[in-house]
């Protein structure tokens, strides 16, 4: 049953794999699994839906040589994202009926592409800080990560192949490290944000989770404008970003870190330490504010009416963001493209390809009360620049280590195409730290 997704792509395309075999053992581990995750939006006869969606698809692909890329994978799709035939909640206690609106473009290319929706996943309020009942896969009593927890924890159970989340600060990159997957996020607009419930129009990504890189690619290469596939590459150069960043994460986390970078000098790549973003504490600044003030107006409507339905941690962003200045916001959004080229010119100058860093100051946080710190994603997220973290091994309480790698903008094939043996190098020895 638990695959890679580039395996099962290949696998129900061919016929290899009976899509309706492959969905009766989901429904099954689905029962088992589900309960103690909630990961998903609950939803009446879910299977019994899929099964009728994967006999049309059957009846209208027999042939599997004309069959679409992704045919027959199961897609959880966050709760912020509009889907035809179902209800987005996006996570809050608001009127249903006016958060609704046409399918988000993203969706449709999924469908377009073969997948079927297996149904909403779980997300914080507005994809916020403000947690749903979600739990971390591999230790219940710690959290999946945020904003995008229903996502990542359904990978990270078995639950589906493929998810979408979105991240506006840190909710891709640190909730795959939490749950032990990949997530990707790719170059600001590169996946249509059309359909999906904004935070901050300016800062948020649409990415993937998904328990392998090439299956990632896989998928990628439907939903990205303008996709290549990368050619055969040299070896990259990683750079370590040195300064107040790096200093975010907490001792054990740098402690695994370099470790997870000597075993990556060891295996031939090249790691570079770099001094970068002497300014971090400005760039956190720019963003949260940028971030405040643009979530304020995207709610102005809503929370004029409905303030008391707003979670705390909600409300008070959506406060703070209403005492922004114009002048405040408008530099705030400037800094977006200076940081991306401050970051693109050290680049070139220290002859970098790859960004390394941790993906969180540690490992998922015991509790649910706390999605955990994105502070480790956060300057990747204001520079648009594409990230994936994948897989680093586990930590002595059984909890998953992640890698965050960043890339050049709109590099994101590249970066795709090296964190493919990264993540394989730390797949093979990771168990053991």
């Amino acid at each position: 049953m638990l695959t890679t997704l580039a395996s099962l792509i290949v696998e129900l395309r061919s016929g290899l794999l009976s899509l309706p075999a492959y969905l009766a053992e989901l429904e099954t581990r689905f029962a088992v699994q589900e309960p103690s995750v909630l990961a998903f939006v609950p939803e009446v006869g879910r299977f019994d839906r899929l099964r009728r969606d994967a006999a049309a698809l059957l009846e209208r692909y027999p042939d599997p040589a004309h069959r679409p890329p992704l045919f027959g994978v199961p897609v959880g799709v966050k709760d912020i994202f509009q889907v035809n035939g179902f209800t987005t909640y996006a996570g809050s206690r608001l009127p249903p009926e006016i958060l609704q609106g046409p399918e988000a473009a993203v969706v449709t290319q999924l469908k377009a592409a073969g997948a079927l929706i297996l149904g909403k996943t779980v997300t914080t309020e507005f994809a916020y800080f403000a947690p749903g009942p979600t739990r971390n896969p591999h230790h219940p009593g710690h959290t999946p990560g945020g904003s995008s927890s229903g996502s990542a924890a359904a990978v990270g159970a078995g639950l589906c192949p493929l998810a979408l989340g979105t991240q506006t600060i840190g909710s891709i990159s640190r909730p795959a490290a939490f749950c032990g997957v990949v997530g990707y996020k790719p170059s600001y607009d590169r996946i249509s944000r059309a359909g999906v419930i904004p935070l901050s129009p300016s800062l948020d990504h649409i990415g993937l989770f998904a328990s392998d890189v090439k299956g990632i690619s896989l998928a990628a290469a439907q939903l990205c404008t303008d996709w290549q596939p990368a050619s055969p590459l040299r070896p990259p150069v990683l750079g370590v970003p040195l300064g107040s960043y790096l200093e975010q994460a907490t001792p054990a986390t740098l402690a695994h870190f370099e470790d997870v970078c000597q075993r990556l000098a060891q295996g031939g790549w090249m790691v570079k330490p770099v001094p970068a973003m002497p300014d971090f504490a400005g760039i956190v600044a720019r963003h949260q504010l940028l971030m405040a003030a643009e979530a304020a107006a995207v709610h102005a409507q809503w929370y004029a009416q409905y303030s008391h339905l707003y979670h705390q941690k909600t409300a008070s962003l959506l406060l703070r963001g209403q005492t922004a200045s114009p002048e405040d916001v408008a530099a705030a959004r400037l800094g977006r493209a200076q940081l991306r080229q401050e970051l693109t010119t050290l680049m070139a100058e220290a002859g970098v390809d790859l960004w390394l860093s941790p993906p969180a100051p540690g490992t998922a946080p015991a509790g649910l009360e706390s999605t955990g710190d994105p502070i480790m994603n956060l300057p990747w997220t204001h520079a648009g620049l594409p990230t994936v973290s994948v897989p680093a091994g586990f930590a002595a309480n059984g909890l998953p280590w992640g890698l965050q790698i960043a890339a050049n903008w709109q590099t994101d094939e590249h970066l795709l195409a090296w964190a493919e043996p990264i993540a394989a190098l730390l797949a093979s020895d990771g168990a053991e730290n």
